[in-house]
């Protein structure tokens, strides 16, 4: 095994981030090497159509421009190169990046892997599968019902498949390194493949060393979506000075012959990596306490997440066993036309103005005969008006109604019908600038299944140079040596947890002051994890955060038919959920990726824990400034323990209601040390606006000022 941990640094984790990325993690500092993940879901079904009509390449041009703006430095430097960004067409993408290197003169040698195209195999046609379908993707749970969405298809004669294509493994990209290739295109190989490629190569592990091979899923986990562990997508950004955020550098991988890792970044770039960014992107897209992969399973009830230093922290406590026998398959087919008209309104009376549009639209749907052509029609309200709004725009809410049917027509005919309500609209509405979405638009409908991994005819396939007699060499990759059927998931609520009750008196916060969150999807389904930034709370925290409380917060979000999953990670102090079949086909919900429902619930007040009776938490009070002109001085400290739990934002709202409501102040003044963001923070969510810098004469600095005016 090699002596020293192997750094694997991400260039990009969509299709959108940078190229430039990979020039910038190849020439900051020293890497061995540089992986990318420009897949989601709907890259491959997007441009499938128009890459077999000739009108598309087949790959994403970013990965393109980033190699071949790199290429010199990375055959300077012996950097290896793994890429999924060959999308549709792998070959075509590496034959290019071949015909680049032999342009240049440059002894790299390029590969690619095929095996994850199903199309020969299960198209062109869902509907005349039969029962040679494959299995739906969550089907092997017996306590999720599928979503009938999800299966509408059946019904239908004939429905065209767009795409269709499994998730692969690392094997093949693992023989390709053997082989001697420097830079390997991919296509549709799981999101962390490359980086358990470049470890298992690296430290020559056997297909057998389960605890690493999981160890390196989930540092691919980590790194995959580039700045979602550096500062992106962080739930506690407000915390920091934004600045840190504008533009955060992408990470890197360290892992270690025993599968365990820490992730950093390049010095000098943006953003920041601490323990709760990593908590944060090791909670997104998790499955349970449980990773699937192609080539293992991880076990992730262990997870420890420690800072090692500045930017940089370790992770371990993950084992791993023998993979599933079926590895995920997405089948993309034509789900029929969709439009959406976004509609507002604004004033008093919102929820009426709504009950009103609804039940008009509805009556002219019914009256021309349409409603029974369409397989879909929500209205979906964004939004609620303040109580005392101070401008139009925070009285204003908009509908989205959302619409699907198998063909254009009705979608058409539902325009007409809206038309004819005309002048009898509500008093407060106007519509979008914008009537385009309101128009039929065909759309890809998404089916996750199961695919069986000994069916998988996986391979990578070596071009041929100058430098080896252009023999050009494919190689099959084989299956794993063994296979483990999936336990059936862990579900459950806190065990030998505390009562309540038992915490002590509690005070109403907002789940944000004392949670971070991330969110994502999983097919037809949503994850969610939560952790509590103070250890203290964390025995709290589990026994508040149940099943049924999880459902009380989701509100109207939660619907009966779904299924909840919740497991702890008490390593890391989280709670996870899966909620299966919330996401249906993927298009009719607003937010698709699921990435926003954790900023909906961190916004829910809850009753928090104070702490152990007793304890001084610390001072919040007010102090005559000028008593003739009703100004008074601000000020809050808590002992360092009680930071982050929400206490300071609490005394303050009560000490500013009495300061308004007892003392008849006019204008509230507060300062603090320059130095002290959180006080910062924290006097911008009272309300609190800056005013200018004053000498603080105790600490001879100029320190930031701010007043609160009486509303």
């Amino acid at each position: 095994m090699a002596s020293r941990p192997v750094r694997v640094a991400n260039c990009s984790g969509y299709k959108n981030d940078p190229y430039w990325q990979m020039l910038r993690q190849a020439t900051l500092g020293d890497v061995d090497f540089i992986t990318g993940d420009y897949l989601a879901e709907m890259n491959l079904a997007e441009d499938a159509e128009a890459y077999r009509a000739g009108k598309h390449d087949g790959w994403e041009e970013t990965a393109w421009e980033g190699i071949k703006e790199s290429i010199n430095v990375i055959a300077a430097k012996k950097i290896k190169v793994v890429l999924n960004g060959g999308c549709l067409n792998p070959a075509g993408l590496a034959q290019k990046v071949a015909d680049l290197v032999s342009e240049r003169d440059l002894k790299v040698k390029v590969a690619y892997v095929s095996g994850d195209d199903l199309m020969s195999k299960l198209g062109p046609d869902l509907a005349s599968l039969g029962d040679k379908l494959p299995r739906h993707l969550d089907s092997v749970n017996p306590n999720v019902q599928v979503p009938n969405s999800s299966l509408a298809f059946q019904a239908l004669p004939s429905v065209p498949i767009v795409s269709a294509n499994a998730y692969l493994g690392a094997r093949a990209i693992v023989e390709g390194l053997r082989a001697g290739a420097d830079i390997i295109i991919c296509g549709r190989v799981s999101d962390a493949s490359p980086v358990i490629a470049a470890a298992w190569y690296w430290h020559s592990w056997k297909d057998t060393d389960y605890n690493q091979l999981a160890g390196s899923l989930i540092a691919g986990h980590l790194i995959e979506c580039s700045a979602y562990s550096t500062g992106g997508n962080f739930s506690g950004f407000t915390e920091y000075d934004l600045e840190t955020f504008i533009e955060p550098g992408f990470p890197i991988a360290e892992i270690d012959a025993d599968g365990t890792c820490v992730i950093g970044k390049h010095l000098g770039t943006g953003g920041m990596i601490t323990e709760d960014t990593i908590r944060c992107q090791f909670l997104y897209e998790l499955q349970g306490s449980i990773y699937l992969h192609s080539d293992v399973k991880a076990y992730l009830n262990n997870v420890v997440v420690t800072l090692v230093g500045k930017d940089r922290v370790r992770i371990s406590g993950i084992t791993g066993r023998p993979p599933p026998p079926t590895t995920k398959a997405a089948i993309f087919y034509r789900g029929g036309y969709q439009s959406q008209l976004l509609l507002n309104a604004t004033g008093y009376g919102t929820e009426k103005k709504w009950q009103l549009l609804e039940a008009q639209l509805r009556r002219n749907l019914q009256n021309a005969g349409i409603e029974k052509d369409l397989s879909l029609l929500e209205f979906q309200i964004v939004g609620v008006p303040e109580a005392n709004p101070k401008s139009q725009l925070r009285s204003t809410t908009y509908c989205r109604v959302f619409v699907e049917a198998a063909e254009p027509e009705p979608l058409v005919r539902l325009l007409r019908c809206f038309s004819d309500i005309a002048l009898r609209h509500f008093s407060g509405f106007h519509c979008s600038l914008d009537s385009r979405t309101a128009l039929p638009n065909p759309f890809l409908a998404y089916y996750p299944s199961l695919y069986s991994q000994d069916d998988l005819e996986e391979g990578v396939t070596l071009i041929g140079s100058k430098y080896d007699g252009n023999e050009t060499k494919t190689i099959s990759s084989g299956h794993p040596p063994s296979y483990e059927d999936l336990e059936r998931r862990e579900n459950y609520d806190a065990v030998n947890a505390a009562s309540l009750s038992s915490f002590g008196p509690t005070i109403p916060v907002r789940l944000g002051d004392i949670v971070l969150a991330r969110s994502g999807d999983k097919g037809s389904n949503l994850n969610c994890g939560l952790f509590v930034k103070d250890s203290k709370l964390w025995e709290w925290f589990r026994a508040f955060l149940s099943r049924a409380h999880f459902k009380e917060l989701l509100g109207g979000d939660w619907a009966h038919e779904y299924w909840l999953e919740r497991v702890e990670f008490p390593g890391i102090h989280a709670v996870h959920f899966v909620i299966y079949g919330i996401l249906g086909r993927g298009k009719s919900v607003l937010d698709i990726s699921g990435e926003t429902i954790k900023a909906s619930i961190v916004v829910s007040l809850v009753k928090s824990a104070k702490g152990q009776n007793g304890n001084h938490v610390g001072c919040c009070g007010l102090r005559p400034k000028d008593v003739a002109a009703g100004i008074f001085e601000f000020g809050v400290h808590l002992r360092k323990p009680y930071w982050g739990t929400g206490l300071a934002a609490e005394a303050g709202h009560a000490a500013i209601n009495y300061a308004f409501e007892h003392l008849k102040a006019r204008q509230l003044f507060a300062g603090h040390h320059p130095e002290n963001h959180g006080s910062r923070r924290l006097l911008g969510k009272l309300g609190f606006v800056y005013i200018g810098d004053q000498l603080y004469p105790p600490t001879g600095l100029e320190h930031p000022s701010y007043i609160l005016m009486q509303t």
